[in-house]
């Protein structure tokens, strides 16, 4: 098969391994009268486009597990956060999505922002942008999965994300220490430290009760954070601490 015919020799590898359950690499390469190389840079790029995983020697599927989950409740005032963070977005915009349910509540309205380029470690975002009206160029981390964050993680994550610049980071937080920045109860940290480094704008998202929460992982310090976005119960001392920060604080209303 050559070469201009390699998203159809794709194609066949994911059909493949939905009938199989799994493939190999020496399998495949027999099957396509191919090299394993050529076959490794397939099962590469169809798991950096979370359609597999791979593992020693070939391919499994992507658990069920890690691509739905059962719907979760969205607050009014997470959704308020999130509709003012789509605010902040350009058309043509390129932006990154880190997982969390913040920042996935953005989703839904990314369909009136046409031209958009969005990078995501997270599956759950990857398969909800395929469904909007404007579905943007999607592009995904690759690497390790963690399960604790439901998230691609890692070097070879890392390594993707150098590859490119962005406009904006959009990025939750388990707890913000008002003193030092955002934190987390994950203990792998260098993909957001990754992810903000490549962004010109890294927006954290967080409900008010997050802030003031300390959790011993520092994830951001507030040098690396240009805006936050809460909502309007953050109390007046947090929100004149933050400004004191130089942090561009956005308090995002409920709608009526």
């Amino acid at each position: 098969m050559s070469k201009r015919n390699t998203p159809q020799r794709r194609h066949t590898i994911l059909a493949l391994l939905a009938e199989q359950g799994e493939v190999s690499v020496d399998a495949l390469a027999q099957h396509f009268a191919t090299s394993e190389v050529t076959i490794r840079k397939d099962l590469a790029a169809l798991e950096k486009n979370g359609l597999l995983l791979r593992r020693y020697g070939g391919a499994v599927p992507v658990p069920q597990e890690l691509i739905s989950e059962p719907t979760q409740y969205v607050s009014p005032h997470k959704q308020a956060i999130a509709r003012a963070g789509v605010a902040r977005i350009r058309e043509h915009a390129r932006i990154i999505i880190d997982s969390g349910t913040t920042t996935a509540a953005m989703i839904p309205q990314l369909g009136y922002k046409p031209g958009l380029v969005v990078m995501t470690n997270s599956l759950n975002v990857a398969n909800a942008l395929r469904d909007i009206e404007h579905e943007p160029v999607l592009l995904m981390t690759g690497g390790t999965w963690d399960p604790h964050s439901e998230s691609f993680q890692g070097q070879v994550a890392e390594q993707v994300l150098r590859s490119y610049d962005f406009d904006q980071l959009f990025i939750g937080a388990d707890g913000i220490d008002l003193e030092r920045g955002t934190t987390t109860f994950n203990e792998l940290l260098g993909l957001s430290r990754v992810m903000a480094e490549v962004a010109r704008e890294v927006i954290v998202m967080v409900e008010s009760d997050k802030i003031g929460r300390r959790i011993p992982n520092l994830e951001l310090p507030w040098g690396s954070v240009h805006t936050l976005i809460t909502d309007e119960r953050l109390a007046n001392e947090a929100r004149e601490h933050l400004s004191a920060r130089g942090i561009q604080l956005i308090i995002a209303p409920l709608q009526d």
